[in-house]
Order: structure tokens, then C-alpha cells, then sequence
């Protein structure tokens, strides 16, 4: 499977496990006894080994088996897990998810989103800037109530003049405090990328981890 390029990261497929070992390094069951028939065979015969340092060998093989056998069914229970969630995600396919982002992609003269309302009864602004960091459009949302409040931008400046579609940063506040902007897009498709779980590919946006979408429409 191709690299996934997620908020800056990228995932891919790998033959590594999530300590970065590879497989084949590790110490099996049979290694471990064989190391102490080596030790048995090797041991002094006016100085046999003690029993009780055997005792604690065993007990130590014994332990190396039950976590591996705990790791399997960890595993496994990912392996299970991962598809579950892949599979609940494909069902936001076709849908509108909310998700937090600084900037957002004005696609044919339009750009949908929210910000996060923390205080009622204080005027909510949204600020488009573009590259340079200058001012393109400031949307006034009133005095909305606590949670995330919906804003659209129609692709007009303040001066009421179309500008071209691309990315464009995004500045919300409400009062005096600077608040989490959001990004609203159509999801068009899903996919898993590596230990982080399932991701949607969301448009005007691009990758967004499941456990990121803070709304679904």
C-alpha cells in the first residue's frame, strides 16, 4: 500500500512491530530452553547448578511463553479491531464530517466550516487570510451559542469581489479569545493508515484521522 500523508505524517505498511524490532529477533520459547540444556551440559560437575536457580529459569521460560501467547491474542484482537473500524468508517462515505483545521480549500467559490463557541453572549468572528497573511474576508456569526457554530464563506473579499479558489488560512475568536476553527467536507473515501486506525479522505481538507472528525452532518 502507498505512503498516506496525514496532517503532516506519513504511514505506511512495514514488517517492523511497533517497538521497531523486526521479526526474528526476539527470543522464542525454544530458544530459551535450548540455552539452558546448553547451560546443563556445560555446568561445572563438581559444581552442578542450583536447583533453585533452575526453578527460577523455568519460571522465566514459562513467563516468556504466556507473553508471547498474550501478544498473539493482542495482535489478533488489533487485527480485528482495525477491521471493525474500517469497516464503520466506510459508512461516512457520501457523508459531511466537521474537523479541526487552520486552513481550508475555497473549491468553486465556496467554503463551509465552524468554530468552537467556548463563551455565550460575545460576538463570534471568522477571519479568511490568504498566503500573505493578509485579511481577505472577516464574517461576523453574532452572538452563537456555546458549541460549534457554522460559517460559510461565498468566495467574495470584503469588498465584495471573487477571489481565486485555493487554500486560504482561517481565524476564528470569540470576545477577545482565539478559538478552534473547522473545516466541513464531503468524505470520499476511507482507508487505514498503519497503528493510527481508520482515516477519511475529506474534500476541501485531504486526510483526517477518524478519531479527529469532531462532527458528522
Amino acid at each position: 500500500m502507498a505512503d498516506i500523508a496525514i496532517n503532516g505524517s506519513t504511514y505506511s505498511n512495514s514488517t517492523s512491530d511497533s517497538s521497531g524490532t523486526k521479526k526474528g529477533d526476539s527470543l522464542t520459547q525454544a530458544d530459551f530452553l535450548s540455552l539452558l540444556i546448553q547451560q546443563m551440559r556445560s555446568q561445572d560437575p563438581t559444581q552442578p547448578m542450583d536447583s533453585s536457580q533452575m526453578v527460577s529459569q523455568l519460571a522465566q521460560i514459562s513467563q516468556v511463553d504466556a507473553t508471547q501467547k498474550l501478544q498473539t491474542s493482542f495482535d489478533t484482537l488489533s487485527t480485528a479491531l482495525q477491521g471493525n473500524q474500517l469497516m464503520q468508517a466506510s459508512g461516512l462515505v457520501g457523508r459531511d464530517v466537521t474537523v479541526p483545521s487552520s486552513a481550508g480549500k475555497l473549491v468553486n467559490g465556496s467554503m463551509d466550516g465552524a468554530i468552537n463557541v467556548t463563551t455565550d453572549n460575545q460576538i463570534a468572528t471568522v477571519q479568511i487570510v490568504d498566503a500573505a497573511g493578509n485579511t481577505v474576508r472577516t464574517i461576523n456569526l453574532g452572538t452563537p451559542d456555546v458549541g460549534l457554530a457554522n460559517f460559510h464563506w461565498d468566495g467574495l473579499d470584503d469588498a465584495g469581489q471573487p477571489v481565486a479558489d485555493g487554500t486560504y488560512g482561517i481565524k476564528a475568536q470569540v470576545g477577545t479569545t482565539a478559538v478552534q476553527p473547522y473545516i466541513t467536507g464531503k468524505v470520499s473515501s476511507v482507508g487505514m493508515a498503519g497503528d493510527q486506525g481508520a482515516y477519511l479522505q475529506v474534500d476541501g481538507f485531504g486526510g483526517v484521522l477518524l478519531g479527529q472528525v469532531a462532527r458528522i452532518n
